[in-house]
């Protein structure tokens, strides 16, 4: 039986997330130490009392999230469960290469905060979009991306979370023409997201340049726990692959349905959310629904998954 812990992505924040388990634990509060030490601002503060309105900034949002799943593996690990493969959505593929001993926990919260802030200046405000369409193949979402790409404007696929939910990127007017045109085509709904950014599109490759930068300063090491990457669903081990697929990754799509699938051939059987919220949980379901799940953002669902872990 081999279980994988899988880290959530930038959307799962919210105020007052881990106040709980910080209030308890005291890896959790040094973990949170050393995230506003690496900061140079208390990202503590922010993920407790918020304001939301500053809470939900990509260049806050990020490293908040990563220092919450973080934390929340810090637990697990004390308490002696470790996974035998990880992987993560997006900005949750840094926390699973923090838990897989490729990142250093500092470096990460300060890469993805940089992350966050070049991925906000790639692309002017209201110049991008991102919509999320339900029920319509893969292939035709692909297709009706091509055809508006050439001829309104630039957009295309970037998150195949699950079976019946993919998410298209690009500039506003271009995801707004290939939106109506997917409903006209049988989507059940097309709906525009309240983000700032087209993430994971071909208009990140500004971001991702001074990604690299960045990267480069730091130390990638080699895995030590298998991790699955998002830009390919296959699994990688070696630190210089790894720092390549992250740069790529700013403006690659975001292949959530063959990460799972590449996890259960792996021998997977159950999966454990760690972090806030339960939005990898709801994708699992969808993709396989044969497998074991439980998430662990709080007290009440740590000690869930303290006894599904132990098979209780």
């Amino acid at each position: 039986m081999k279980t994988a812990f899988v880290f959530p992505g930038q959307g799962s924040q919210k105020v007052g997330m881990l106040k709980d388990l910080y209030e308890a634990y005291p890896i959790v509060r040094e973990r949170f130490a050393q995230a506003d030490e690496a900061l140079g601002y208390s990202i503590s503060q922010l993920c407790f009392e918020g304001p939301d309105t500053e809470l939900v900034k990509t260049a806050n949002t990020q490293p908040a999230i990563l220092t919450a799943s973080v934390a929340c593996y810090e637990i697990l690990k004390e308490k002696g469960f470790t996974p035998d493969i990880v992987g993560g959505h997006s900005l949750g593929e840094y926390s699973a290469l923090v838990a897989a001993g490729v990142l250093d926990f500092k470096d990460a919260v300060y890469v993805v905060h940089k992350r966050g802030e070049y991925m906000q200046e790639a692309v002017p405000l209201g110049e991008g979009a991102m919509a999320a369409i339900l029920a319509l193949p893969r292939e035709e979402v692909v297709r009706i991306c091509g055809e508006v790409n050439d001829t309104v404007g630039s957009v295309q696929a970037v998150n195949f979370n699950c079976p019946g939910q993919i998410v298209i990127a690009g500039a506003t007017k271009a995801v707004e023409v290939a939106a109506e045109k997917m409903k006209e085509a049988g989507a059940k709904r097309a709906v525009m997201l309240p983000v700032s950014a087209p993430f994971h599109s071909r208009l990140m490759e500004p971001a991702a340049k001074r990604l690299q930068e960045e990267l480069d300063k730091i130390e990638v090491k080699d895995a030590q726990i298998p991790v699955v990457a998002n830009i390919s669903g296959e699994i990688l081990k070696d630190g210089a692959t790894i720092k390549e697929a992250l740069v790529t990754q700013a403006a690659a799509p975001v292949l959530w349905e063959d990460c799972v699938a590449t996890m259960v051939d792996f021998g997977v059987t159950r999966f454990v959310e760690v972090g806030p919220g339960k939005v990898l949980t709801g994708f699992t379901k969808k993709i396989n629904k044969a497998m074991e799940l439980a998430n662990v953002e709080d007290e009440a669902s740590l000690a869930a998954a303290i006894a599904f872990l132990q098979g209780e």
